[in-house]
């Protein structure tokens, strides 16, 4: 899953950033409010985590482009600004949730995981494709109850592949989602996971479309 993290505080951010790589999410870090929107247009993020009191431009004004564009990603609002009709505004804004510093990164993960559900219209915390299971909050896969060791890019490239099952998805997307902006990408390091997945889980789970990317495909 790919976070753009809108933070000024270099300190904060670089904790921040630490954390949910940690927890298995890609991160884009920037801190002012104009590289958030230059970032937001250019790149296919999963979930923005914004904070308000930004450089250059407001938070709220980022996000009031993002609604304005009609981009439905999922925003996250952090920030110390904690009295009620700040909260009311940010949430009026657009954002789809709102966090108060200083923040645990248990929740923070928690929360970003919700709106990772709704984004793809899951509820239940965990994706079932036959016999094999998904649990990111736990950073487990299963199959037939028997657990499947994964690599961290191995789970994450899973399961963007489960929550888009019956689509191909773009190889340049799938790369996006592992590595994001800093990440050097090795030309077959792609083709490496999708090979390692497929010896764990089963040669016929993911398909190739030849110059296009890769699937899951929906079950009968």
């Amino acid at each position: 899953m790919r976070v753009l993290l809108v933070e000024d505080d270099e300190l904060l951010g670089d904790g921040l950033r630490a954390g949910l790589k940690q927890a298995g999410y890609t991160v884009d870090w920037v801190t002012d409010g104009q590289s958030a929107d230059s970032a937001i247009t250019d790149n296919d993020f999963d979930l923005v985590v914004l904070d308000i009191n930004l450089p250059k431009k407001s938070g709220l004004e980022v996000l009031r482009g993002i609604r304005k564009q009609g981009q439905t990603i999922p925003v996250l609002i952090l920030t110390a600004r904690d009295s009620i009709p700040d909260r009311v505004e940010g949430l009026d804004s657009g954002a789809d949730d709102y966090l108060v510093k200083p923040v645990d990164l248990d929740e923070l993960c928690a929360r970003l995981r919700v709106l990772q559900r709704r984004a793809v219209g899951r509820s239940d915390p965990v994706i079932q494709y036959g016999d094999l299971v998904l649990d990111p909050a736990a950073h487990r896969v299963t199959v037939n109850n028997e657990p499947i060791s994964l690599s961290m890019r191995e789970f994450v490239l899973l399961q963007h592949l489960l929550e888009n099952v019956g689509r191909v998805i773009p190889r340049a997307r799938l790369e996006q989602k592992l590595y994001g902006w800093q990440g050097e990408v090795e030309s077959n390091s792609l083709e490496v996971f999708i090979h390692h997945l497929r010896k764990k889980l089963g040669s016929d789970l993911i398909r190739t479309v030849r110059g296009v990317g890769y699937m899951i495909e929906q079950t009968s």
